[in-house]
């Protein structure tokens, strides 16, 4: 399953290796309150005039980031974008892995680990298949019974050394096996809508998605982020919100799931934005940003069901990006 987008900057860091601990017998819980004006927000919504989008459409159609940011500032004055960067603050602070389990978060402390669910399908199947055809290939007379089982049972070596030495050459073929999951493309929808959501709250513009196999993503681009992450001078303050946006798929998929099958591209992905800020942070401090925004992603999420919702049916629909904005809107 695809990663946030990266801001349009390719980076180059390696894998997260996350270790989760046992927690200390005093623990933090992170409590964002559920809003008892959010009844209020749902009548209001139906009562705002209508407003013209047509200058937040126009600023998604020509991908410019800045133009997005600012039509939905002024709808947000407006009173219609009642959702866009409404909650713009994130502190980080320690988290212990029974807040994540406390939460809802199901098997927390394997989120860390890397899924071969997929891999071991296109495996066995390879294995199997050859298997079964050489058999039946031995069957055949003469010298036939002896060179086709021989040339069949050299397609599994063959898949095996290459996923060994190269495996990113079979990566279409192993994203072909996920389909035979009935759950993979429920929990695509699932994975990039958390994206969209989140960065959606925290004031992240979103200018595109994909739900193609293979191309999963959700496409954030704000310039002036691009710019301190070119330069490898991202503050705290924006490192944790990168980190709660990066992790909102894995904690999506934790709270509905047994397994998460994500989480690797999640992960490196907040890899890439730790090495890219300033100063940097210990191995431990990055496992407490690791647990932290999954925790705070979570907390979004549950908070916002609804919204999380409405918006993977319209994901789900291939609905435009303003059409999606709406259904968040909508369903506040």
């Amino acid at each position: 399953m695809a990663s946030l987008s990266n801001l349009g900057y390719a980076f180059h860091g390696r894998a997260l290796t996350t270790h989760f601990h046992r927690p200390k017998r005093n623990s933090y819980n992170l409590l964002l309150p559920h809003h008892p004006w959010r009844l209020t927000l749902r009548a209001s919504y139906s009562a705002v005039p209508s407003v013209d989008l047509k200058t937040l459409e126009s600023a998604i159609a020509k991908k410019d980031s800045t133009s997005v940011k600012e039509a939905l500032d002024q709808l947000s004055e407006l009173g219609w974008a009642q959702k866009w960067s409404s909650q713009p603050y994130v502190s980080r602070r320690t988290t212990s892995l029974r807040e994540l389990t406390s939460l809802g978060i199901k098997n927390a402390e394997n989120l860390a680990i890397p899924s071969v669910r997929n891999d071991a399908a296109f495996l066995f199947t390879v294995v199997g298949t050859t298997g079964f055809l050489g058999v039946l290939a031995g069957q055949l007379p003469g010298d036939w019974g002896f060179f086709v089982p021989y040339l069949i049972g050299s397609i599994s070596l063959i898949v095996l050394a290459v996923g060994s030495i190269s495996p990113g050459l079979l990566q279409a073929a192993i994203n072909g096996f996920s389909t035979f999951f009935p759950d993979y493309q429920e929990r695509i929808a699932r994975h990039e809508a958390a994206h969209f959501l989140v960065g959606y709250l925290l004031g992240l513009p979103i200018l595109g998605y994909s739900l193609d196999i293979g191309k999963e993503h959700v496409n954030l681009i704000d310039e002036r982020l691009e710019k301190l992450i070119y330069s490898g001078q991202l503050d705290a303050k924006e490192l944790d919100r990168l980190a709660v946006v990066a992790m909102a798929g894995l904690a999506a998929e934790g709270l509905k799931y047994d397994k998460v099958i994500g989480q690797s591209a999640d992960l490196f992905t907040l890899q890439r934005f730790i090495n890219r800020s300033k100063p940097q942070i210990s191995k431990d401090q990055q496992q407490n940003l690791t647990r932290w925004a999954v925790l705070f992603a979570a907390t979004l999420l549950k908070n916002n069901k609804d919204l999380h919702e409405a918006l993977i049916t319209k994901m789900t629909q291939n609905a435009t990006i303003l059409e999606c904005i709406e259904a968040i809107e909508k369903a506040s």
